[in-house]
């Protein structure tokens, strides 16, 4: 079993909550009607603050303030050296304010405050700067025509955009739709999660006082059923860029087409393999294993929930992991001794520990966790189940918590085969010291990133994004700045030419 850590106190002082209301066109405001919701802390399960509950006027609202910041405000029209830096400003605010900023995802999503001080927020600003940098990198291409004809093509903004993210990573997730959105010139409206709204709001004003103008950014915090909604049928906005479940990505997606065809961007669920051949090192390969499940609590779209391992290693690499989860502290995650903090809230709580019900029906062995920890908050043991049948439900569905389905293989072509048995197609990870099955796997597997001796290996510069169920376009990389650019093409009469 995880050691627990008791100690719940911290010496960090926890901040004062400066913003609970929507920003709309540059100023805090309150809800058209007025309306709040509690968001709570999920180490505790008592009430951080009460947010303004945005609803569909409100969304009107914000879509106005963007749709005129757009088609009249400076914004499109700056000189792209300008806005990159305006962007590198508000990278630098984020860096001034980590920890205040790490406090709020600490507190609002369970999050571990050190490593998102340390390494997510100097991560999110560094996507910022990588699209500062992409800003004036915008161009379109000269046209090499049949006939007597100049053509040339404009990469030009899409316009307004609604940005829905996830709570599971809200500093990321704001940064990786805002970032290349900025750069290429868009406004939006952002509506971050109902369980985490705190860290957007922060942003918000951060990028006010960097020198974005009103209007280019709208935060409208309130529910997926009501804002998120109406932010997807409204007939002005131009283009949705949506991180979240499977489920809600085909609301969307009919939203958005029975409204006025706006184009979408779906970043969706996974259930990704995690392979291991038995001629690596297993004392190397077995901590990112359990580290590609149990970081951040499992709430992380590309965790490698579904571990295969050939069978020579088999047992050895099982014994490795039921060693190493002994020492995984899961506790207050403002405690730096920590390793894993709680669920994001109820909801999740209940569901992963739902599905570890489910494992013990079907009948897969139980190896280490499987419960709910006696204290207050929404903590769950690190649980690994091994001997997991691919049809069994934990092996078939994205839990989204910490917890780990272990499967034996012998060949690489079977093993392909059952990664391949999913719905889903986001990630996977491919443990071997034979490059021959390395190139193999790497290009059999239907996933939209493959990580080589290696896992969780983001960067500003590498796509990202899913096959399948698991969505369609890319975040990151060149990529993400592209989707939110239409092309135009220009042609014009040449006449007497002497060439074409």
């Amino acid at each position: 079993m995880a050691e627990m850590n008791g100690n719940s106190e911290t010496q960090f002082q926890i901040p004062k909550i400066k913003f609970t209301k929507l920003f709309i066109n540059g100023e805090f405001v309150d809800s058209v009607s007025g309306n709040t919701f509690e968001t709570i802390d999920p180490r505790n399960e008592e009430v951080i603050a009460r947010i303004s509950e945005g609803d569909k006027e409100d969304v009107d609202l914000a879509v106005k303030a963007a749709r005129e910041a757009f088609d009249n405000g400076p914004w499109p029209r700056l000189s792209a050296a300008e806005r990159r830096r305006i962007m590198l400003k508000f990278a630098d605010l984020m860096i001034e304010n980590a920890e205040e900023i790490a406090a709020l995802d600490a507190m609002d999503a369970g999050k571990l405050f050190v490593p998102v001080k340390t390494m997510d927020i100097p991560a999110a600003a560094e996507i910022i700067r990588y699209y500062a940098g992409a800003a004036d990198k915008i161009h379109g291409t000269t046209l090499k025509m049949s006939r007597e004809l100049q053509g040339y093509t404009l990469l030009e903004p899409i316009g307004v955009v609604g940005h829905i993210i996830p709570w599971n990573f809200p500093t990321q997730m704001f940064v990786m739709k805002v970032g290349p959105a900025l750069a290429a010139g868009c406004t939006m409206i952002v509506k971050p999660a109902e369980q985490t709204p705190l860290s957007a709001l922060y942003y918000a004003q951060l990028a006010k006082q960097a020198g974005v103008p009103d209007g280019v950014i709208n935060v409208v915090t309130g529910f997926g059923s009501t804002a998120g909604a109406a932010l997807c049928s409204h007939m002005d906005v131009d283009k949705i860029s949506f991180t979240g479940s499977t489920e809600v990505g085909r609301l969307v997606m009919q939203a958005a087409a029975l409204s006025n065809l706006k184009p979408v961007s779906l970043e969706l669920g996974g259930k990704s393999p995690f392979i291991v051949f038995d001629d690596v090192d297993v004392d190397k390969v077995a901590p990112l294993a359990l580290v590609g499940i149990l970081f951040n609590k499992g709430e992380i779209c590309v965790a490698g929930s579904r571990l295969f391992i050939q069978e020579g290693i088999y047992d050895k690499f099982v014994k490795k992991l039921e060693q190493m989860v002994k020492t995984w502290v899961v506790g207050d995650p403002f405690d730096p001794k920590s390793h894993q903090g709680p669920q994001v809230d109820k909801k999740q709580y209940e569901r992963v520990l739902s599905y570890i019900e489910h494992g013990k029906r079907e009948g897969a062995k139980l190896l280490t966790g499987g419960n709910a920890l006696d204290r207050k908050g929404y903590f769950i043991e690190p649980t690994i189940f091994i001997d997991v049948e691919d049809d069994m439900k934990i092996a078939k569905e994205e839990i989204f918590g910490p917890v780990l389905a272990v499967m034996k293989f012998k060949t690489v072509e079977e093993v392909i085969k059952r990664a391949n048995c999913t719905n889903y197609g986001l990630a996977a990870g491919v443990m071997t010291n034979d490059l021959n099955i390395a190139n193999t796997v790497s290009r059999s597997i239907r996933a939209g990133v493959i990580w080589i001796n290696c896992y969780f290996a983001f960067d500003p510069d590498c796509p990202y994004g899913g096959y399948k169920c698991s969505g369609f376009e890319r975040d990151l990389g060149m990529e993400g700045l592209h989707k939110y650019l239409q092309v135009k093409s220009v042609a014009t009469p040449i006449y007497n030419s002497p060439w074409l």
